[in-house]
């Protein structure tokens, strides 16, 4: 297990239980079974929780029962190695300040904020928008593949 704990965005977790496409589904399930075999130690923010439940329900090719996405985020929720985190007032400041500085979308920013304020400063995503941030390492699991 790595010291450092990375925070698996909202895409990444999404591949990881849709099927649809296959490829970024085996690498995504693949990097959160880590997780599951206490193997590794992710970090998920509530933004990307509820974020989850909204495409994995309603957005995706082959959309999950509500009742199983929630028990999905429920079981992220009470595992161990899943550290989950929040923002407050005070980070809406500072994600604000961070939109205005590297010019990234205000939800990402709010992420990032959030994030720094855990002391978590390194991201799994597919998004790009967030390599502007210079203190953050983003690591693009299908970069690998």
């Amino acid at each position: 297990m790595s010291d450092e704990i990375c925070l698996i965005d909202t895409n990444i977790l999404v591949y990881a239980y849709d099927e649809s496409e296959a490829k970024k589904h085996e690498i995504c399930k693949r990097l959160i079974d880590e997780c599951w075999r206490l193997k590794e130690k992710y970090s998920i923010s509530l933004q990307n929780l509820s974020e989850f439940y909204v495409v994995i329900t309603k957005k995706i090719e082959n959309p999950v029962p509500m009742e199983t996405a929630k028990g999905i985020i429920a079981d992220i929720i009470e595992f161990q190695n899943w550290v989950v985190i929040n923002h407050d007032a005070r980070t809406i400041l500072s994600a604000i300040e961070i939109n205005m500085t590297y010019e990234v979308h205000y939800w990402d920013a709010l992420l990032t904020a959030t994030m720094r304020e855990n002391n978590i400063f390194c991201i799994y995503t597919e998004d790009s928008d967030f390599k502007s941030i210079p203190w953050l390492k983003v690591i693009n699991p299908f970069d690998r593949a």
